[in-house]
């Protein structure tokens, strides 16, 4: 009986071992046992954090948070740049102060992390180190910052911490004694950091408290859009490394609420209601993406959901929320624009669409777009997990800054 207990323990052990190591990688990525390990490690914490939420231990994004602090490292100097963690406006900021020397003024950039707009910290090991690359190749002032995070804190609390934190800098005091270039300023970010990127710039247009204008804004595979939750891009790469549709739909409602109906109605592409169905011309994939994204996808519009849903949550109809709701006169006048997007990723059209529609309305726009990547790979440039593709997506990245910031 022991021999058979074992051996049934062995099979069961080998059989999630291989659960968790199976995932289906695309063929055109690079070092896929390595995308494979952290695809796995993603699902395995994913599966403990649903686990803990069924016990009532903790919700989810809160067990996501547990692990995502194991990364957090604390703000330390070198012989390139300073690092100190300040605030601005009373909102925690990490401060990357370059040392080498300069003959006249300083670029800087304004950076917002991803993570759903739950997770990371401007502490995370990557964000850290992309802040620190940053400075150091730019010889720029670097404002990483750490806005507040759901579920504790809904929409627009995390758009309203990047937006004052933003303002606050651009003054023109604040950029005198950083020694920074009124005209060389840009903000970025990654995923929910490139969505509040992308936000921040449009309201800065309309700001006439502000005198500085921003010289660009580089989006790293951005959320742009809560209107249609099943584009190509969704349906082809629901279930690809990093990213589901099931995790996206969770990050994007529970950003507006921790009411699981506007998730539900969400994940069945049923939220939009009649009276907004104005606005979903402006993400409208069959006229907005180009051919080879179409493929052999056959449009049909969002069915439309309780109009109540959206009284009680009106953050998914706000383009504070949702950048590409923009109307094209509200997009010209866009600082000049770096977008990345990755094939194998759900957010891969919203970017895809945004980069055409501010090209159609005079934004100076490059488009740059991974064929080999997915979501979050720019991410993985330190430590174990070191990709290829993250180091090549981050020099595109750093060459287009240098050249144009």
């Amino acid at each position: 009986v022991d021999m058979g207990a074992k051996l049934l323990c062995l099979v069961l052990a080998s059989a999630l071992t291989a659960y968790y190591l199976y995932t289906p990688i695309p063929e055109d990525i690079e070092e896929p046992w390595k995308v494979m390990f952290i695809a796995s490690t993603f699902r395995a914490l994913g599966h403990l954090a649903g686990v803990a939420e069924q016990l009532g231990l903790m919700n989810y994004m809160e067990a996501m948070t547990v692990f995502a602090d194991t990364e957090y490292v604390a703000p330390m100097s070198d012989e390139n740049v300073t690092v100190m963690d300040t605030e601005f406006n009373n909102i925690s900021v990490r401060l990357f102060l370059p040392r080498k020397p300069t003959d006249g003024l300083r670029r800087a950039m304004v950076f917002f992390h991803g993570g759903g707009w739950h997770l990371g910290h401007v502490g995370t090991k990557s964000y850290d180190h992309l802040a620190r690359w940053t400075s150091n190749q730019l010889n720029a002032v670097v404002v990483s910052v750490n806005y507040r995070l759901a579920p504790k804190y809904h929409f627009p609390v995390q758009f309203e911490d990047v937006y004052s934190v933003t303002k606050f800098f651009l003054q023109s005091s604040v950029l005198s004694h950083y020694g920074v270039d009124p005209a060389r300023v840009c903000v970025a970010g990654d995923s929910a950091g490139g969505n509040l990127a992308a936000a921040v710039a449009q309201q800065l247009l309309e700001d006439s408290e502000v005198e500085t204008k921003l010289k660009a804004q580089a989006l790293i595979y951005p959320a742009l859009q809560t209107l249609d939750l099943n584009l190509p891009s969704y349906q082809e790469n629901k279930n690809k490394p990093i990213l589901s549709k099931w995790l996206m739909v969770k990050f994007w409602s529970q950003y507006f609420t921790s009411d699981s109906s506007l998730g539900e109605a969400m994940a069945s592409n049923r939220h939009v209601p009649l009276e907004s169905s104005h606005l979903l011309q402006f993400v409208n994939w069959s006229n907005l993406l180009p051919e080879e994204l179409k493929k052999d996808h056959v449009y049909t519009s969002p069915v439309y959901g309780s109009s109540e849903l959206a009284r009680k949550y009106p953050g998914f109809l706000d383009r504070r929320a949702a950048p590409l709701l923009a109307s094209d006169a509200q997009l010209r006048g866009l600082p000049l624009t770096y977008i990345l997007t990755c094939q194998h990723d759900v957010l891969r059209d919203d970017g895809v669409m945004y980069a055409g529609r501010l090209r159609a309305a005079g934004v100076p726009i490059t488009h740059d777009h991974a064929k080999d990547a997915f979501h979050g790979a720019m991410s993985f440039v330190v430590g174990p997990t070191e990709l290829a593709v993250g180091h090549r997506l981050l020099n595109r990245y750093m060459e287009w800054l240098n050249g144009n910031l």
